[in-house]
């Protein structure tokens, strides 16, 4: 199973205040302390805003941002969840015939539709990301409407150029955000 730390993104106007995981923006918001002046935050894998409860020590603030589960003794889990198939029985006998038997053989299955989808997906993804923060950031700069539809559409030059007169730290933000769906990603 894929694990990777979530991270996120803090903007103070139009201006990128802090990025890296959700605990070191939260520790940052806090460090910085309150001028006023709205803060957003928003995660980077969704585009969408996410808040923080800065109340309390760093040590407090990090513990309520921790999501990860203390490794108990034992054998770990595997997060497998129990869930009824309807399948004809034709589909259970070939199922059961198969090395390792049926929940082996759905859950190669699934991996395998994973895989060969995963481009599709993360193009997907990536677009629903920027739309999101482009919304929220975006939603009032110059060609904010044809920079969506040639985000959806793969038009990478026309999204370029129609982003580039934006504020520098949201169009940089915006375009790193779409790389997947340009297929531009490292």
């Amino acid at each position: 199973m894929e694990t990777t730390e979530q991270t996120c993104t803090a903007f103070q106007g139009m201006r990128k205040i802090a990025s890296g995981t959700r605990v070191e923006v939260a520790l940052a918001l806090k460090r910085a302390g309150d001028t006023g002046e709205a803060i957003l935050v928003f995660d980077d894998a969704t585009g969408k805003q996410v808040e923080f409860d800065l109340r309390g020590s760093d040590a407090e603030v990090a513990a309520r941002l921790d999501t990860s589960e203390p490794r108990k003794p034992g054998r770990p889990r595997l997060g497998v969840t129990a869930r009824e198939v309807t399948l004809l029985p034709r589909q259970w006998d070939w199922l059961s015939s198969q090395p390792g038997g049926a929940s082996v053989t759905l859950r190669k299955l699934v991996d395998a539709a994973r895989n060969e989808n995963g481009g599709r997906e993360r193009k997907r993804q990536a677009q629903a990301a920027a739309d999101s923060f482009m919304m929220a950031m975006a939603g009032n700069q110059p060609h904010y409407e044809e920079a969506a539809r040639a985000l959806y559409a793969g038009n990478v030059q026309r999204f370029t150029d129609l982003t580039e007169g934006w504020p520098e730290d949201v169009r940089d933000h915006v375009r790193g955000l779409s790389e997947p769906a340009f297929g531009w990603e490292d």
